[in-house]
């Protein structure tokens, strides 16, 4: 299985490294890493070219997590194959950060990783989650506090479905590829966390524009 596991990363890359904020940029004919905070995410399009850009880019960026993910929980069954969607969505998440084409890069993430939730976690996370997101945001009125919020959504799933009782074989393999997830989420957001620390960080609705999350 180690071979489907590579395969897996692989394809998730290649489909990660379409970047779809990247795209719609150049359908405005402005190449949006160079406006804003310099990111190709959904936040980013949204405070450069506005909110139907930014929904384009967001459904982009679910899509191409979302897709073949499905597909290989309709090709494969069990714990594998949860391990098998983990490989694919961190080869799309590294895609989506480090796109080959566009020297290494691009956004940070998030769209993709909560694409992942969506499609390879358990559905109970989904409402939890989204929950939680909403409400650190609406708390701290900063996006990317919720952003580093959603990058625990994957740890704790494999945590809390995946453990049973330490039966499992692919536990700590699960567990390292999960926590992979979150550790790229604050290596991307590391600027944030900064100015989270300083205050300086953007908040929603604030009229001055700063570099922002994503």
């Amino acid at each position: 299985m180690m071979l489907y596991r590579i395969i897996c990363l692989v394809i998730g890359y290649f489909c990660g490294c379409i970047s779809s904020g990247y795209f719609v940029g150049k359908l405005y004919h402005m190449d949006i890493r160079t406006k804003g905070s310099g990111n190709a995410g959904t936040t980013n399009v949204l405070r450069t070219l506005g909110k139907l850009p930014a929904l384009i880019t967001f459904v982009g960026d679910l899509a191409k997590a979302i897709v073949p993910i499905v597909i290989i929980r309709c090709l494969f069954q069990g714990e594998e194959a949860y391990l098998l969607c983990l490989y694919l969505g961190l080869g799309v998440v590294l895609g989506h950060n480090f796109p080959f084409y566009l020297r290494f890069k691009g956004g940070k993430g998030i769209a993709v990783t909560a694409a992942v939730v969506l499609s390879a976690a358990n559905p109970i996370m989904i409402p939890i989650g989204l929950a939680i997101f909403i409400i650190a945001v609406a708390i701290t009125r900063y996006v990317s506090v919720g952003s580093l919020f959603v990058a625990w959504y994957i740890p704790v799933n494999t945590l809390v479905f995946h453990w049973l009782d330490g039966k499992n074989p692919l536990f700590l393999h699960m567990m390292i590829l999960s926590l992979l997830f979150t550790v790229l989420a604050y290596v991307q957001h590391r600027q944030n966390i900064v100015r989270l620390f300083h205050g300086t960080e953007n908040k929603i609705g604030a009229k001055k524009e700063e570099k922002v999350n994503e």
